[in-house]
């Protein structure tokens, strides 16, 4: 497993980027639970966030790409909306402890 950061570091309703191994990854908190995905648009392969860390749609409810305006559910990153839509975020699985947020390492690479 590999640590993104202290469970504090992402709080409720927040999405964060992080860099591993070369891979761009975001997280984001909702309802208490943390949900994982490569930071990737399905449509084009591109970087989701139009600046640090911005992932989400003005309500806080959607994951938004900022180039094409596609949103996704945080729960499952399924497209629901825009020019993937039925596509999805590339899902990787994720954990939390007392010691923080995880994510395997196989499902990044």
């Amino acid at each position: 497993m590999i640590r993104l950061c202290a469970s504090q570091e992402l709080v409720e309703g927040q999405s964060r980027g992080f860099t591993i191994d070369q891979l761009d990854l975001l997280a984001v908190r909702r309802d208490g639970r943390v949900h994982a995905y490569l930071n990737r648009c399905p449509h084009r392969g591109i970087a989701l966030e139009w600046q640090k860390d911005a992932f989400l749609d003005d309500s806080g409810s959607l994951i938004r790409c900022a180039t094409h305006g596609a949103l996704f559910l945080i729960e499952s990153g399924e497209c629901v909306a825009g020019p993937c839509e039925g596509q999805a975020l590339q899902l990787l699985v994720c954990r939390e402890d007392a010691e923080g947020i995880w994510i395997e390492g196989a499902a990044a690479r």
